[in-house]
């Protein structure tokens, strides 16, 4: 009688544990990083030199940081496809200034505010004319980027300031500043996601909207919102590149929302809304990051790596809906 309470104990504990680590997918994703690292560790002795390590973080920021603001679209039950476009805007933008005499502390700001305007474009479209986010920001991967080349002339604006490269280039105690900018933009969106109201009306609306709107809160608002943190987070990413690259460039950004959006997917962010958690987006990130870094270093076809890729982002999204059509 004892044995079997104790065995009854163990079975209830064993059956919670699971249920806790698939309703936590960012912990599932934290596994995958794990055994990846490993993995690759095994397979070349490169892999865990500080050189390499810094270069993958360096490698990850850019996408870590679109994919923050990704986040809070998808949480919505919405996609944003525009922010590799809205990215080059910014940068060209922010290059341009700088090239006509502005100070690169007033050009960084001009080339965040172009990333909210586009991003509020597409809120507004998605949100009060009730568009497809799909075809909206499908649309919108072609305007900024347009305009981009329409500023540029097709070619890439250089001979900026030297010291608008600290934000590409610099290091800050140490630590290389597109890692620090990456970081802040992750405690920040954090905050915000989960100890902001503004956060739980985000998952709300991806879990059910029509309940939201009819609990008296103004869905439209806080979805045009979202849009608009998407476009501020390409934005970010934009000035980054841009100082790193000490120029502005207009075919910047080509493929980027695929990584973003792989890396949200691959942090137990569910593709429907509703459920996610942003350290887990950070965690995709870093998974796509070791993976890329990996990959070269066996010497793997670049064109086998897209195959790869490509495969393992059908395979997250798999997951995430067997999950969903499970509870």
């Amino acid at each position: 009688m004892h044995n079997s309470e104790v065995s009854n104990g163990m079975k209830f504990n064993r059956e919670k544990f699971v249920h806790y680590i698939t309703s936590r997918p960012e912990l599932l994703s934290l596994c995958g990083f794990v055994i990846l690292c490993i993995f690759m560790t095994i397979v070349s002795d490169r892999f865990l030199s500080m050189n390499n390590i810094t270069n993958i973080a360096r490698q990850v920021s850019i996408n870590a940081i679109i994919a923050s603001g990704l986040t809070m679209v998808i949480l919505t039950g919405g996609i944003d496809l525009s922010v590799g476009a809205v990215m080059a805007l910014s940068g060209t933008f922010v290059a341009g200034a700088m090239l006509n005499g502005v100070s690169p502390i007033f050009a960084v700001c001009i080339g965040l505010a172009v990333g909210i305007c586009a991003g509020f474009i597409n809120g507004f479209l998605v949100a009060y004319a009730h568009m497809p986010a799909f075809i909206v920001t499908l649309a919108m991967m072609e305007v900024p980027r347009g305009i981009a080349l329409l500023y540029t002339g097709g070619y890439p604006l250089s001979g900026l300031p030297k010291s608008f490269s600290i934000l590409g280039r610099g290091e800050v105690l140490g630590l290389q500043t597109p890692i620090l900018v990456m970081f802040i933009v992750y405690i920040f969106v954090y905050i915000i996601l989960n100890h902001l109201p503004f956060g739980r009306y985000v998952y709300a609306i991806g879990g059910n909207e029509e309940s939201v709107r009819l609990s008296g809160i103004k869905v439209n608002k806080y979805k045009m919102m979202v849009y608009a943190m998407s476009g501020l987070t390409a934005s970010i990413s934009g000035v980054v590149l841009s100082s790193r690259l000490m120029s502005g460039q207009p075919n910047s950004g080509v493929g980027f929302e695929l990584d973003a959006i792989a890396a949200v997917i691959l942090g137990g962010t569910d593709i429907a809304g509703g459920k996610g958690h942003i350290v887990g987006t950070l965690i995709g990130a870093l998974i796509l990051g070791v993976l890329n870094n990996g990959l070269n270093l066996m010497g793997v076809s670049p064109y086998s790596q897209k195959v790869l890729k490509g495969a393992i982002i059908i395979l997250a999204i798999y997951i995430s809906s067997s999950r969903q059509k499970k509870q």
